[in-house]
């Protein structure tokens, strides 16, 4: 039987004197792409935290392909929020790559090689290569978050963790972004959770969505997640879907957002 490559058990984490997390039951199949949505303070960064064992669970437990987070999160790749100040200096993209590879378990010559190796496969399969010498300030938006990408890969993960990439990208950009993820995923079984604000860049390339409020969680087929009556229950207030020209919008009932936001950002699909 194949594991999934994350499980939650009544996952809680408390920060602060509150839940930021509260009894998430989890279960993400191996190879599934799924997108990641939510207001800010919904818990999509603890989330991403706990599973990289950064922030220890208050309850409950957390698997990695059957793995403990301290053990399986070698097999886990991540792509942060913020992006590193490296990506604006003189440093260049096969350098930056080169700087993620663990060789810890190598002879020196033997481990000189074998991160040669891992670096070029990972700038091939972003498609990084022609432009790896060059120096990352002097590169696109586009091209920086490939070699982003190519550093998060360069240790051969499972699980890739993909956190608001799509935010600094022109739409163009993200289409060939999210393709790129979209082929990792099918042509290697790699397993991707990509958060973001808005769902319709996604909703193509999504094998399953998360939907997270206040700490509390939805993890299903888009059609399954994405109805008035599932959200209503997650967010503990009406709240309505509305499909129009292909495009997904999500918003409350009431004109205003059932959510512990203090940025005042809009649901997934709201701009």
């Amino acid at each position: 039987m194949t594991l999934p490559a994350l499980c939650t058990e009544n996952l809680s984490v408390h920060l602060g004197g509150g839940a930021v997390l509260e009894s998430l039951n989890l279960e993400i199949p191996t190879g599934c792409f799924v997108g990641l949505f939510g207001a800010n303070g919904a818990g999509k960064t603890t989330l991403f935290r706990v599973v990289l064992g950064l922030l220890p669970p208050s309850a409950g437990r957390i698997r990695l392909l059957g793995l403990p987070p301290r053990q399986g999160r070698i097999r886990v790749g991540y792509v942060p929020q913020q992006a590193p100040a490296a990506l604006e200096g003189t440093l260049s993209g096969r350098a930056f790559v080169a700087a993620a590879w663990r060789g810890q378990r190598w002879g020196v010559a033997l481990g000189r090689a074998a991160a040669a190796t891992a670096i070029d496969e990972a700038l091939e399969r972003v498609g990084a290569t022609a432009f790896a010498e060059r120096a990352l300030e002097r590169l696109s938006g586009g091209q920086r978050h490939r070699f982003l990408l190519a550093q998060a890969l360069v240790n051969r993960p499972r699980l890739l963790l993909l956190d608001e990439p799509l935010a600094s990208l022109d739409p163009a950009a993200q289409v060939d972004f999210i393709e790129l993820v979209r082929g990792l995923c099918r042509q290697e079984g790699l397993t991707v959770v990509l958060s973001a604000h808005d769902i319709n860049p996604l909703t193509a390339a999504m094998d399953r969505v998360l939907f997270m409020a206040a700490g509390r969680a939805c993890l299903g087929r888009v059609d399954e997640v994405l109805r008035d009556d599932k959200l209503s229950s997650l967010y503990g207030s009406p709240m309505h879907v509305v499909r129009n020209s292909g495009r997904i919008f999500v918003f409350p009932a009431h004109g205003f957002m059932p959510e512990r936001d203090t940025h005042h950002h809009h649901p997934s699909g709201l701009k």
